[in-house]
């Protein structure tokens, strides 16, 4: 089992998808659905060096209900 540093704490911009999944309490494949395009998601990653990145701002903004979150 891999542990993730709390969301709260996580000091950097982005996180890869399998933390990000972790935070948002879905299957990494869920989030790689949503960055194709196959199934609509409340954020988008960005890519970095051809790698998947998720913001850490929305994340928090889609864990706190921030309807303001695109």
């Amino acid at each position: 089992m891999q542990l993730f540093t709390p969301l709260d704490q996580v000091s950097t911009p982005t996180v890869p998808t399998d933390a990000a999944a972790h935070y948002l309490n879905r299957k990494p494949q869920t989030l790689l659905a949503w960055a194709c395009g196959k199934r609509a998601g409340p954020i988008q990653p960005v890519r970095v060096n051809g790698r998947l990145a998720w913001p850490v701002d929305k994340i928090r903004k889609v864990l706190t209900g921030d309807q303001n979150h695109g």
